[in-house]
């Protein structure tokens, strides 16, 4: 029977709030770089310890064959992928789990800046859910 139990309670919630803090600044209708920004800023305010644009390898055989950037990496345990968008896209989920696969990571949180708001969705990494 898996665990049902929420992954880093604490720093998600950090980080949930940090992305409420910069949308109730910025509002909506900014570029997707400039939320980024901010949220670094707030990172920053907060003596979170992340790494941005970090650079993953997509390999095939034990061959390195593309790459992907992720947004934030937190604490070397959460990826954190922030868009500008109205709604949740299929592509955007599956990019995300993509990510968590190649890290071999537990969690991402992936942020939607709104009309309407923030909109988050916690995605766990299915392997870690299976467990």
């Amino acid at each position: 029977m898996p665990d049902n139990k929420i992954i880093y309670p604490e720093l998600s919630f950090k980080i949930i709030g940090i992305a409420f803090k910069v949308f109730n600044s910025l509002q909506y209708g900014h570029q997707e770089k400039y939320y980024q920004k901010a949220f670094e800023i707030e990172l920053n305010n907060q003596k979170i310890k992340y790494e941005k644009e970090k650079e993953i390898s997509l390999n095939y055989d034990d061959q390195k064959i593309g790459k992907y950037y992720l947004d934030f990496l937190i604490e070397e345990k959460i990826i954190i992928e922030l868009k500008v968008l109205s709604s949740y896209r299929y592509k955007n989920i599956r990019q995300v789990l993509e990510y968590l696969k190649e890290t071999n990571k537990k969690l991402a949180i992936l942020i939607y800046f709104t009309q309407d708001g923030i909109r988050y969705r916690r995605i766990v990494n299915p392997k870690y859910n299976s467990l």
